[in-house]
């Protein structure tokens, strides 16, 4: 039997995962339904797995913030002490992360394993890439969108499913918080 691996992403209605400008982390429109939801989806045990190029964005963030900043949010710091598998042919050591393994090799083989050998559900929080080519190898089995109320078209980055494959989604759970942000969760299915 294998667990549940969940692609969980931050997105502007437009699409992307990020934003440059003068836009802050959440695209400054966190609140405390917000926070208090990410605490808990990240409480529960689970192992995440992230590509090189996030966990290394991530490692940096935190290595360079200050307590108290987005960065340092109750459920990234919970995220960042659960047990961790990064995907990499590049980089060898953990960063600092507590309890983080690097792991060489194709992203589809180590996430069949891992499904496989867990004795927990798998997530992954970014690491679009990697995320696109489990979804397009059928390794996904929830999608979490969080969408937040704003468009990013000159300061988009990141753009969530650029190159993606064809998939159909059904809707499983969703929910507002804060008023306006949307929470999204669909079982993808490749479309054929």
């Amino acid at each position: 039997m294998t667990v549940t691996y969940t692609f969980d992403v931050f997105s502007s209605l437009d699409g992307f995962g990020a934003a440059g400008g003068d836009w802050t982390g959440y695209w400054g429109k966190q609140g405390p339904e917000l926070l208090d939801r990410r605490l808990a989806l990240y409480s529960e045990e689970q192992r995440m797995v992230f590509g090189a190029t996030t966990y290394r964005a991530f490692a940096r963030m935190v290595a360079e913030s200050a307590e108290g900043s987005d960065v340092r949010d109750p459920w990234v710091t919970r995220m960042r002490n659960l047990p961790t598998t990064v995907v990499s042919s590049t980089l060898r050591e953990t960063l600092g992360w507590p309890d983080a393994t690097v792991v060489s090799g194709d992203a589809v083989e180590v996430v069949a394993r891992l499904k496989e050998e867990s004795k927990v559900p798998l997530r992954s929080h970014g690491s679009l890439a990697m995320n696109r080519a489990l979804m397009a190898a059928g390794l996904v089995d929830l999608v979490q969108v969080t969408l937040f109320p704003v468009i990013t078209g000159r300061s988009g980055l990141d753009p969530v499913f650029r190159g993606a494959a064809d998939f159909d989604l059904e809707l499983v759970e969703s929910r507002t918080l804060d008023g306006d942000i949307q929470e999204l969760i669909y079982r993808p299915a490749l479309h054929v």
